[in-house]
């Protein structure tokens, strides 16, 4: 007898000759970092000792692991409370915070700006974003240029508070008065820009620099040479981003992200601040966004981009700014705009991305960043950072940040979670249930709510409110039920943290593509495929390969720079992929396609999908370099082998064709059948096999044998909802190929579960599989009805015999109620033979906890309120408990009808998902609503059930 343990699983296991007997399946430890964690919404950064204690609390009982401190706008009528960010006294209120989050075992960030992107009112006019602004002229050969080389920037202000006159502004705009009254989104005065570069183009010969020969007038001294030129005049602009939803001491300048001078200042006021603190507990520095070009114009210039352009691409971009502007020959246009875009790209990766990283490492602390909306390749300022996060709940979007996880061996991938589910007051637990599932599915082992506000116990009802739609804050009626959910996503978190990815393809983001396409402005801002491949191959392919089930993550040029072959899979970050898909990539780095060959050369399988690549990128030193990938791709000798064309290479090949799905079986990747199903699943490799995670999202239920990809000898079986375990039914299906294993699963519409294979055989105690032994049978008869907690008053207790919205009772107190309600009856036992009964409490508003004879039976957040009632628990009489918590609206409604103020936020106060819930003042209002269902809706039924055996 010894002690044997299989990760995920801790069980005492007998070892016999051939078998392996287990103990009942037990969960993995649940950690602070498997929990859920939450965005803490800091409004004006009005915190007290007393109340951080009480909510940290709070948070803890209710399954967080941890918070991420943001400080933003503030609350009116609280302005003697406000703590300018990174005082003394706000310093003070973050090592209280480190101090009682070690105490409760909670973990703690920080997001490094007061709101977003990084910015503040030390930000000079030298550091802050810059634009590039041009002019052209004509002149002929023998005369002179008659109007100054000048450029004048138009004034211009956007507010989201109170507007004023800009020309009673002070520049820099952090100068200002009344900073969180006026809410500057962005700001640009009247000024002159002070030119960068003029050059003189002739319509034959090479171009001629004229900066030196224009004087402070603006007066150009140069009479033109015979023929005619063109000039181009280029000047630096401020851009005027101001931190968006700054609390007070954190409204200014945003960065230039493309200067380490400017990101190196910023974080010195951070040294400054620190000082003297122990942050020893502080886990991580955070950044919510790029979110500078979601303004006028964008930041798209940074003083030395002529001598970062020249080192980097090989040229002087100078001698091409016809083609910057669109105004050459559309070849040329396309290579020089894609050469810009990618040093911009650099600039942002190494400039600041790789700035903050190393200043964060020599505090012994880790980043979580939000790359997306970054005018770079994201993939690669994922890549360094610890904790890579997304937002959004679309797979591929998703897939960013896991995919850099995935491929640079990161343990986590974090999500802002929630942000804009449904509308405000109106998000259910199950809604947001489903939005878990969705990170979880795409790679997402470690989320963050969107948000939680700090709201002293002072305010009254409902307290402090961000302006995005999801509350996860105690005044929420959810509140009750809302440790259910933190319990499930910390089951499946602690799973999903634990092994290692296990996807099939590396699939190639055919960035320069993205780069070579012109738009609007200069930049291309990246987000996912919606933003920055949108119509390119890609965004088809991979769209087919999720509706088909096969597991991939993108891989970038630089990431595939450190690519290795062993064994015919390509490693990565401790990671072994099948294969590499090229989604019909027209433009390629020349360094990337002979890495490509490389490792086929080694033994890999590449795939070209849709074609070849035709072309090299960019202008530098083109033509050496398109003749070196003619060559390299004219050695490539391809021969038809059913429909695909085959190129030998070392010991490996390359494929290419038309039909990826034709390529990847022939590559030997298989794909996950349970697809065709309705089913969605993520699969992580073990020491001992492969753990998934499956979720049903389809409206039928699932209750059958659902094939699997991974091979194994044995299945354990886990629901993270209810927390029962067991061994699954399983089997193996004819060969070892895909589908050749298969796994019992019953999955009501909205459930999910979660899957431990092992390569050793395994025995203990079974999973219960139960099916109807008889038919449902109603609970009817006189329900009890009483409001237990919540507000603005409890309506008197009801009896009733019809379930339905308790909004229709009597009297105005229930229909302006949100909180709790318990429903109480007796029933006899149900007629007929059974093992167990499946309670089903039809339609609930919105989730609801259940008791039988003062034993509870579970937490139901929905989409189905089912909840097994096992045979023991059953009297000759029985008493059944529901407690019923229904959502903020109808308290909202009545508020919003009667005029009673809640709205007292600077800033955003508060803006409407939906525009038809905007009211006059354009800012949201439920005013117009009817009011929202809430309770046990009913019919509620009991059905006898059977435990079967599956074979």
């Amino acid at each position: 007898m010894k002690k044997y343990t299989v990760p995920g699983l801790l069980l005492t296991a007998l070892l016999t000759a051939g078998q392996t007997a287990y103990s009942q399946p037990k969960w993995p430890t649940i950690t602070q970092q498997a929990k859920p964690w939450t965005r803490w919404w800091w409004m004006g950064s009005a915190v007290n000792d007393a109340d951080l204690t009480r909510l940290m609390e709070k948070y803890q009982k209710a399954g967080l692991g941890g918070v991420e401190i943001t400080p933003i706008y503030g609350v009116k009528g609280e302005e003697k409370q406000f703590i300018s960010f990174l005082s003394p006294k706000w310093m003070d209120r973050l090592t209280h915070t480190l101090t009682e989050a070690q105490r409760l075992g909670m973990g703690v960030d920080l997001a490094q700006a007061s709101g977003w992107p990084f910015g503040g009112p030390w930000v000079t006019p030298e550091d802050a974003c810059k634009y590039v602004a041009y002019n052209s002229y004509t002149v002929k050969g023998g005369e002179s240029l008659k109007e100054p080389v000048s450029y004048m920037q138009k004034p211009l202000m956007r507010v989201v508070g109170e507007p004023i006159d800009i020309k009673k502004l002070i520049d820099p705009i952090a100068k200002n008065p009344d900073l969180q009254l006026h809410a500057f989104d962005q700001v640009r005065f009247e000024k002159p820009l002070p030119l960068q570069s003029l050059m003189a183009y002739p319509d034959k010969g090479e171009p001629v620099e004229l900066t030196n020969r224009v004087d402070k007038s603006g007066t150009l001294n140069w009479v033109a040479p015979e023929g005619k030129w063109t000039l181009f005049a280029v000047f630096e602009g401020w851009h005027g981003k101001q931190v968006e939803r700054a609390g007070p001491g954190g409204e200014g300048d945003v960065i230039d992200h493309f200067s380490k001078t400017a990101t190196d200042h910023y974080l010195q006021r951070f040294d400054q601040a620190f000082k003297g603190y122990n942050l020893k507990s502080l886990r991580a520095f955070f950044n919510d966004s790029y979110e500078v070009d979601d303004a006028s114009g964008e930041g798209n210039w940074t003083p030395n981009m002529f001598a970062e352009f020249s080192k980097r691409r090989g040229y002087d971009l100078k001698a091409h700014l016809p083609a910057l502007f669109g105004k050459d020959t559309d070849e040329t246009n396309k290579r020089v705009l894609s050469d810009y875009r990618e040093t911009i790209s650099e600039l942002l990766l190494e400039n600041y991305t790789k700035t903050w990283s190393t200043w964060a490492k020599g505090k012994g602390k880790l980043i979580r960043n939000q790359a997306h909306g970054s005018p770079a390749n994201i993939l690669d300022l994922y890549a360094i950072t610890d904790i890579p996060e997304i937002e959004g709940t679309e797979l591929l979007r998703i897939k960013f940040a896991s995919s850099a996880a995935h491929v640079m061996g990161k343990q986590l991938a974090s999500s802002e979670s929630a942000t804009w589910d449904n509308e405000h007051f109106l998000s259910k637990l199950s809604d947001i249930k489903k939005d878990m599932d969705r990170f979880l599915l795409g790679g997402v082992n470690h989320t963050f709510y969107h948000g939680t506000n700090y709201s002293p116990q002072s305010a009254a009802w409902p307290g402090w409110l961000f302006y995005a739609a999801v509350h996860f804050n105690p005044n929420n009626s959810f509140w009750t039920d809302f440790s259910q959910l933190n319990t499930y996503v910390a089951r499946c978190q602690s799973f999903l943290q634990a092994g290692k990815p296990d996807n099939d393809v590396l699939v190639y983001l055919p960035i320069y593509d993205a780069y070579t396409r012109p738009g609007k402005v200069l930049l291309q801002h990246f987000d996912g495929i919606d933003h920055g491949f949108k119509g390119l191959p890609v965004e088809e392919q991979t769209e087919s390969m999720l509706e088909k089930g096969y597991a991939f993550d993108f891989i970038s040029d630089k990431q595939l720079l450190g690519v290795t072959t062993t064994g015919g899979k390509l490693q990565t970050g401790g990671v072994a992929y099948k294969t590499i898909l090229v989604p019909e990539a027209k433009y390629m780095p020349l360094g990337t396609f002979q890495q490509l060959v490389k490792l086929a050369t080694s033994g890999a399988t590449v795939i070209f999908a849709g074609g070849m690549p035709e072309d090299v990128n960019g202008m530098g030193n083109l033509e050496a370099r398109r003749a070196t990938f003619k060559n390299l791709l004219a050695s490539l000798k391809f021969a038809n082998q059913k429909g695909v064309e085959r190129a030998a290479v070392g010991k490996g090949a390359i494929l290419t064709g038309k039909k990826a799905d034709q390529l990847l079986s022939a590559a030997g990747v298989n794909r996950e059948l349970m697809i065709d199903k309705g089913l969605q699943c993520i699969r992580r490799a073990t020491k001992t096999g492969h753990y998934y995670f499956i979720a049903n999202w389809g409206e039928k239920a699932i209750d059958g044998w659902v094939p699997l990809q991974a091979t194994a000898k044995s299945a354990a079986l886990y629901n993270p909802m209810t927390g029962k375990t067991g061994m699954a039914s399983f089997r193996k299906v004819g060969d070892a190929v895909a589908g050749s294993s298969e796994v019992y699963l019953q999955l009501a519409p909205g459930e999910s579960c979660m899957l431990d294979l092992t390569q050793t055989a395994v025995s203990g105690p079974t999973y219960a599989y139960r099916k109807a032994t008889g038919p449902a049978q109603p609970i009817t008869g006189n329900w009890t009805i009483n409001f237990v907690k919540g507000g603005p008053e409890l309506p008197k207790p009801v009896q009733t015999t019809d379930l339905g919205s308790w909004t229709k009772l009597e009297g105005d107190a229930v229909k302006k109620f949100s909180g709790t309600a318990t429903y109480s009856i007796t029933f006899s036992m149900p007629a007929g033979m059974a093992n167990d009964y499946l309670l089903d409490l039809g339609g609930v508003a919105e989730s609801a906890q259940v008791q039988l004879n003062g034993i509870n039976l579970g937490t139901l957040l929905g989409p189905v309120y089912q909840v097994t009632v096992p045979k023991q628990a059953m009297k000759a009489t029985n008493t059944l408990v529901v407690t019923v918590s229904n959502s903020m609206a109808n308290r909202i409604i009545d508020m919003d009808k009667n005029r009673l103020v809640w709205k007292k936020f600077y800033n955003i106060n508060m803006s409407a998902r939906l525009k038809e819930n905007r009211g006059a003042d354009g800012n949201f209002t439920a005013e117009n609503w009817d009011l929202k269902s809430s309770g046990l809706l009913g019919p509620v039924t009991i059905t006898p059930v059977g435990e079967v055996s599956v074979k």
